[in-house]
């Protein structure tokens, strides 16, 4: 071992992916790599209009793993920050919903194969993230992964389930016809820190949107791992915003913001709920509510964790009328 390496292992305050670092790493391939050298370094930022800033203030916070050891510091974010985030997200949302259908559901099997590229990263972050083994965090994983494939199939389909086609007594057609809502805000769960994520942004992007992510206050580095994909994925800059920091400090100027048209609540605490639901209704917010049991025993691998009626929550019906023959 190098003198180098010494220095790193023995540096006091040295995170534990740090330290990780300065050990022989493994390829994806299996091989061994050389022992001899640092590694470098990830530095965990905010994902704002397709590029990865610095928060405003310069702010960070420790993350810690299950076990309490130092993964990493993280940003903490501030309202700047989700003001730069709802403007990115108002820029890119109308061409985002311009897209075709078939389109839009290309763009999200896309994020699904990238995200199967980098799988093992995913199941080591979700492993150490959570404190699950690695048979629970492949599973999550997986789930997370295929709930892409999943939205993606219905990006062409759920207007049949949302809409619809009103019977009229008259010489005219009524159709129902689902729209996106524009900007929403999602409070990502604290402690399903991927598949909780995936669950709740998928059904918000596939149908047009564009989001403003609050990651998991305490796990928030599958996140920022995920924003990378989504950088690589054909996903428009804008579309997807993500916010790491103090959930205090955030959560709120997210509910209160004039120009964030639905706010998807489910991973907050039921605690805050009533609070954020009153910030919300100022612009007539879209409101979703968490759980009534509270997300402590909610099965994210659930079937009832995906649905095309979760897509509804975030879009308007718009009603035409249109007489036959016309």
């Amino acid at each position: 071992m190098s003198p180098r390496t010494k220095t790193a292992s023995r540096a006091k305050g040295a995170s534990v992916l740090e330290q990780r670092a300065a050990q022989p790493l493994a390829t994806t391939n299996g091989a061994g790599a050389r022992g001899d050298r640092i590694g470098v370094r990830k530095t965990y930022k905010l994902y704002i209009g397709g590029a990865f800033p610095r928060t405003e203030s310069g702010r960070s916070y420790e993350i810690l793993g299950a076990k309490g050891e130092l993964l990493a510091n993280a940003c903490r974010g501030t309202r700047k920050d989700i003001r730069e985030a709802v403007r990115a997200a108002r820029k890119a949302q109308p061409g985002w919903a311009a897209k075709t259908a078939f389109n839009r559901s290309q763009i999200l099997y896309r994020i699904a194969e990238l995200m199967e590229g980098r799988r093992d990263q995913f199941i080591a972050e979700v492993m150490v993230s959570e404190g699950v083994g690695r048979a629970r965090a492949t599973r999550v994983v997986d789930a997370a992964v295929d709930r892409w494939v999943w939205y993606a199939g219905w990006a062409d389909k759920y207007p049949q389930s949302v809409g619809t086609v009103n019977p009229v007594a008259g010489s005219y057609f009524n159709f129902s016809i689902p729209e996106p809502t524009g900007v929403v805000g999602v409070i990502a769960p604290e402690a399903s820190s991927l598949l909780g994520l995936v669950s709740r942004l998928a059904p918000v992007i596939v149908s047009g949107n564009a989001a403003v992510v609050l990651a998991s206050e305490s796990r928030p580095l599958p996140a920022v791992t995920l924003t990378e994909v989504l950088a690589t994925s054909d996903v428009p800059g804008g579309v997807v915003n993500l916010i790491t920091g103090l959930r205090r400090e955030l959560t709120a100027h997210l509910a209160g913001h004039m120009d964030v048209n639905a706010l998807d609540a489910f991973g907050a605490s039921a605690e805050s709920a009533a609070a954020l639901e009153e910030a919300a209704v100022e612009n007539m917010k879209r409101f979703v509510r968490p759980p009534t049991g509270g997300l402590e025993r909610y099965d994210w691998l659930s079937a009832a964790a995906q649905s095309p009626y979760l897509i509804g929550e975030y879009v308007e019906i718009k009603t035409v009328w249109h007489p036959i023959g016309a």
